[in-house]
């Protein structure tokens, strides 16, 4: 249930279908003649599209989100294991073309070939079927052993996991997979922004990971700007972070993660 509600909530709420649903709402107040209604649905999808696409706004949202884990100032000599969290795939392509397109978050499977060369011995898991609430295309789990092994993985290291649909699920289906033993070193890689609550929740179901933050959005120095990115980049990077956001908010009033903003202090160990 819990996925169904966060897809749907998620539908309404993000920036620009927001600004659509009040335009349209606008639109009908005019229809039934209430100017003020008429007027305040445009204004507020006009202000919401800019301060998301012309602002800094959504470097500033994400940026303690990115700055939160920081990879360690020294690598661990040896790793057990590598956990890749899916979500950097271009699923619906794939399935149809059979190939390993990349989105913005192709980082973290770049990052797990240059670790899993770094660390010859390590498994490498990755984790990540189907998250989206209409589902097409391939899971992660699916797509990342063809672009792994043609990067010199090899396939007898690596671990699917191609069931998970959310973070939560990625935690709890990856400990049960691979069962780690007390005393191993599992790195956690996954977006820089994602970072705080995978590793809540990897902490949460008893799953110590060191974290490994990769896709960083900001450059760490923005400051109160406008006009200063590309909108519509502008606009995808406050959608991820206003995404984000909600998601360790609910995490957290669920139960789930034990803090509305988790670091390197506050998992659950």
């Amino acid at each position: 249930m819990f996925f169904y509600l966060s897809k749907i909530l998620w539908f309404f709420v993000q920036p620009l279908n927001l600004a659509i649903f009040l335009l349209l709402a606008g639109g009908i107040a005019a229809a039934f003649g209430r100017r003020r209604l008429a007027i305040a649905g445009p204004v507020a999808a006009f202000l919401i599209l800019a301060l998301a696409a012309w602002t800094s706004f959504g470097a500033l949202l994400i940026r303690p989100l990115e700055d939160r884990f920081g990879r360690p100032a020294v690598p661990p000599e040896q790793v057990a294991g590598i956990v890749v969290l899916g979500g950097g795939f271009e699923g619906a392509i794939n399935a149809v073309r059979g190939g390993y397109e990349l989105n913005s978050s192709g980082d973290r499977f770049v990052e797990a070939a240059i670790l899993a060369r770094r660390y010859p011995q390590a498994k490498v898991v990755v984790t990540g079927g189907i998250g989206t609430l209409i589902q097409e295309g391939e899971g992660d789990g699916d797509t990342a052993p063809r672009l792994l092994t043609a990067l010199g993985v090899a396939p007898e290291r690596l671990v699917m996991e191609d069931k998970s649909r959310n973070t939560y699920e990625n935690a709890v289906f990856t400990k049960a997979l691979v069962t780690p033993k007390p005393g191993e070193t599992w790195l956690l890689v996954t977006s820089a922004f994602h970072m705080p609550r995978s590793k809540a929740l990897f902490d949460k179901v008893g799953f110590a990971t060191v974290p490994w933050p990769v896709d960083y959005q900001t450059s760490g120095i923005e400051g109160v700007d406008f006009f200063t990115d590309d909108a519509a980049n502008a606009l995808r990077v406050t959608t991820v972070a206003v995404r984000e956001w909600i998601g360790l908010f609910a995490y957290w009033l669920t139960g789930r993660i034990d803090s509305p903003f988790p670091g390197p202090g506050t998992s659950t160990r």
